[in-house]
C-alpha cells in the first residue's frame, strides 16, 4: 500500500534533503536571493535556530522529503514581534500535488496558535505559482519594491503579500515559542489538519 504523507517538525538531520531541494532554486532561479548554496551544516544550524521560536516543517511522501516551510522574524525590533515572514519550497519532482498548500496551512495554523498576528510573504517577481498559492490562502498584495536585488543577470523586484492571522489584540502577549506550543495536546492536530490537501 502507498505510504501516507506526513508533515512534521524538521530535524537537523533533514539538512541534506532540504539542501537538495533548495540548491537548484539558488543556482538556477531568481526565486531565492541567496547567491551561493548554503552548506549542510549551515542549513542544520538554521533549522536549530528557527525552531527555538518558529515552526520549520517538512513533508514526507513515500519516504522522501518533498518540501519544507518555515517562519522567521520579520524585523528585529521588539514592536515587530507579532509579525512573521513565511517561506515554502517544494521538490521539483513533486510540484502541483498540494504539498506547498499543505505545508503552508499547517505553518499558518501553528503561527496562529503561538499568538502571531500577521504573516508576510515576500515573493521575488515574477513568480505566478507563489502568488497563486499565497492568494489562495488569503494573503493580499500590499506592494512591490522595485530593483531591490540583482540575481540571475537582472535587477529584480519583490512583491509583498500580507495575511491577518487573527484580530490584533489591544494588549498582546508575546508569541509563545514553538517548543512551548509543541508540548500542548492540540499540536499534532495542528500539524495534520492540512494532509488532505496532498494528492
Amino acid at each position: 500500500m502507498p505510504q501516507m504523507p506526513t508533515i512534521r517538525l524538521a530535524l537537523e538531520t533533514d539538512a541534506t534533503a532540504i539542501r537538495a531541494i533548495y540548491a537548484p532554486i539558488v543556482r538556477e532561479t531568481h526565486i531565492s536571493f541567496e547567491q551561493a548554496v548554503p552548506g549542510t551544516d549551515e542549513i542544520a544550524a538554521r533549522i536549530q535556530t528557527t525552531l527555538a521560536q518558529y515552526p520549520w516543517l517538512v513533508c514526507e511522501l513515500g519516504g522522501q522529503l518533498t518540501g519544507y516551510a518555515y517562519a522567521s522574524a520579520f524585523r528585529s525590533r521588539a514592536a515587530y514581534q507579532w509579525t512573521t515572514e513565511t517561506t515554502v519550497y517544494v521538490h521539483s519532482d513533486f510540484q502541483r500535488r498540494g504539498i506547498a498548500r499543505a505545508l503552508y496551512t499547517s505553518l499558518l495554523a501553528l503561527l496562529r496558535a503561538q499568538g502571531y498576528v500577521t504573516a508576510v510573504g515576500v515573493i521575488a517577481l515574477p513568480n505566478p505559482a507563489s502568488i497563486h498559492l499565497h492568494e489562495a490562502l488569503g494573503f493580499s498584495k500590499v506592494g512591490v519594491f522595485r530593483n531591490v536585488g540583482h540575481k540571475a543577470g537582472n535587477w529584480r523586484a519583490t512583491g509583498w503579500w500580507q495575511l491577518d492571522l487573527r484580530p490584533p489584540p489591544t494588549a498582546p502577549e508575546a508569541p509563545a515559542p514553538l517548543p512551548t506550543l509543541a508540548q500542548e495536546s492540540r499540536f499534532p492536530a495542528l500539524l495534520a489538519a492540512s494532509l488532505p490537501y496532498i494528492r
